[in-house]
């Protein structure tokens, strides 16, 4: 097949080539259910037809006044059935997050003005009944799982006439790539959510670009995703994975991803950089139940692999140790994720230099990379090939991208993947589309000249009262890589001096405080415990050397419970809100400055 412009055409080239291939693999009542790609064409086909029958329209394709059908969904099987279906009717698919607050999703629903509503369970109906009522646009709901009071997604997949079949026939071939395809919601760390309009030709002009990135694996291969399809990292990758023809599996939930990894022996999934250093904290919790010869093996596999380096040439004497520790050590660690595993594409934010060294050491290759929801969203990444990698950036562009940087070190870029615009809202494209130019709103620089590291974010820079600029992100990714250090926020907009609010990694102290024969009870206890906050001022003073005088830490405040999306601390994708964190723990940044 030709012509892969629309992103319906991924799923008739996969039924030509793939007719009998298992294409999309989810969990029901412990056992794998598979569906082939003529199998999830026909499920498209029959709920397509249903959404025509309930009036819903393409209305010449206007995005202003097409109907927009949301998905508040698990990844699973049914996600992309719908996804297709929505596209098949000449709708408009808004995916949300489940993990926002319900008052978000009235938000959406209200501003998209969705008539029909697609749930995965229990939970979800839980708040969306909270808000319904609150949005008159509101006609119809269907879940995936059986809910009492609720009609079921199955009450649509009903056999179609020869007659539907050829309206839809004739939608998909009256849909032009530059026509929208998807209306995503950034979750962002302040104010309302934005709509993100993506056209057909802005995912799959991202897609094509990125498929060099993914030659290492190919047709007769899985892998296992787990990252909410509603992001757009997850959602093109998985039109990646389509386009390659691999076979998918919907990982159950968040806490069975070890056990499905295991099951579906991946070569590949995406990953956001927080359950990276998850992955890595069950490596190290094992490593420190070992003892004796066993623990100083494991101790001496980690010490060299936090040595490796890319794009430079290894000692013959380092190269035949890190063969040894493959052998006893860093096998299993794959074996731990499925055994099969060729690389871990991540992004949204920043990865550890040290996780990539002892990933990559291990024959795991972390290809880090970088985009926005409003690039569709690549616009870098590190390739699986080491010429094409290099830690600490953010890799080399993606074809048909181009990069620059502003005078002010702004990262800015143009190219058939830049954003429709957001919709509502075209007063806010003025803030960022200028001349062509997409701003990022990242600063960064150029390593080698062609690989993009990301230095800081322009919104997140602030003043000290002595006048001099402090650049937070690149100095809480660097404490963070201290094992007692969880997560980090710098404070100091105008304040004398730059402060740390910090969530401590509560086991990993115990753990050390237990080889002393000292035993902490609680974790709020660590907050003020003196020998804790002399541990974590050591941690501080040992990174704060890397920083000119006014960017080092010089007082910080513990916090005891761990920042989370539930919580409000963090956005869908784990980014900090910063604003909120500010507003919530004001009164512990008032005691750094007291």
């Amino acid at each position: 097949m030709e012509n892969i412009t629309r992103l319906f055409d991924l799923l008739d080239k996969y039924e030509s080539n793939y007719p009998k291939k298992s294409m999309l693999n989810s969990k029901v009542n412990g056992s794998w259910i598979s569906h082939t790609a003529p199998e999830v064409k026909n499920l498209s086909y029959q709920l397509a037809a249903s959404l025509l029958r309930l009036g819903l329209h393409a209305r010449n394709f206007n995005h202003e006044e097409q109907d927009k059908v949301a998905i508040i969904s698990n990844n699973r099987t049914e996600w992309l059935i719908t996804d297709f279906a929505v596209q098949c009717c000449g709708t408009i698919l808004v995916p949300i997050y489940p993990s926002i607050t319900a008052s978000e999703w009235e938000y959406i629903l209200n501003e998209a003005q969705i008539s029909v509503l697609f749930i995965s369970d229990k939970h979800i109906y839980k708040k969306v009944k909270l808000i319904k009522d609150n949005v008159p646009s509101l006609q119809h709901i269907f879940s995936y799982d059986d809910i009492e009071g609720v009609r079921s997604w199955t009450d649509l997949l009903q056999p179609i006439s020869a007659q539907e079949t050829e309206q839809i026939e004739s939608i998909k071939k009256a849909t032009l790539p530059e026509y929208l395809a998807t209306i995503i919601y950034t979750s962002g760390t302040t104010g309302n959510p934005k709509g993100v309009m993506l056209s057909h030709n802005n995912i799959m002009s991202n897609v094509r670009s990125c498929m060099e990135a993914f030659s290492f694996c190919d047709s007769n291969e899985s892998t296992l995703s787990f990252l909410p399809l509603n992001h757009i990292f997850e959602r093109t990758v998985m039109y990646i994975y389509l386009n390659k023809s691999v076979s998918v599996y919907f990982a159950e939930g968040m806490e069975t991803i070890g056990r499905d990894l295991k099951d579906v022996k991946p070569v590949v999934f995406t990953t956001v950089p927080r359950l990276l250093e998850k992955v890595y904290e069950k490596i190290d919790a094992k490593g420190s139940e070992l003892q004796g010869i066993k623990r100083n093996l494991f101790d001496w596999a980690v010490n060299l692999a936090s040595q490796f380096e890319v794009g430079k040439p290894k000692s013959l004497w380092y190269s035949v140790q890190l063969s040894i520790a493959d052998k006893l050590i860093y096998s299993k660690w794959r074996e731990a994720i499925g055994g099969k595993i060729k690389a871990i594409v991540t992004g949204s934010a920043a990865c550890q230099v040290r996780l990539l060294r002892l990933f990559t050491a291990a024959k795991i290759i972390v290809m880090e990379g970088y985009g926005l929801t409003e690039t569709s969203p690549v616009i870098s990444v590190n390739r699986y090939e080491e010429s094409s990698r290099r830690f600490g950036t953010v890799g080399t562009m993606i074809e048909d991208v181009e990069v620059k940087l502003a005078e002010d070190g702004e990262i800015i870029c143009r190219g058939p993947n830049i954003m429709m615009g957001y919709y509502k809202h075209p007063e806010l494209n003025d803030e960022v589309l200028k001349e062509g130019w997409f701003h990022t709103g990242d600063i960064g620089q150029f390593i080698e000249g062609k690989f993009l590291k990301i230095t800081d974010r322009k919104k997140e820079i602030f003043k000290i009262s002595g006048g001099k600029y402090v650049a937070p992100l690149p100095i809480e990714n660097k404490m963070k890589e201290s094992p007692y250090i969880e997560q980090i926020m710098i404070v100091g907009s105008n304040e004398k001096f730059a402060g740390a609010l910090i969530v401590p990694a509560f086991e990993k102290i115990k753990e050390y405080f237990q080889k002393l024969n000292v035993t902490i009870e609680k974790n709020v206890d660590m907050t003020t415990d003196k020998d804790v906050l002399k541990l974590i001022r050591t941690e501080l003073d040992r990174y704060n050397t890397l920083f000119a005088a006014h960017e080092q830490v010089k007082k910080f405040q513990l916090i005891a419970n761990e920042w989370t999306i539930d919580g409000g601390e963090l956005t869908a994708t784990m980014k900090l809100k910063r604003r909120k964190i500010t507003e919530k723990y004001g009164y512990l940044i008032e005691k750094i400055y007291a």
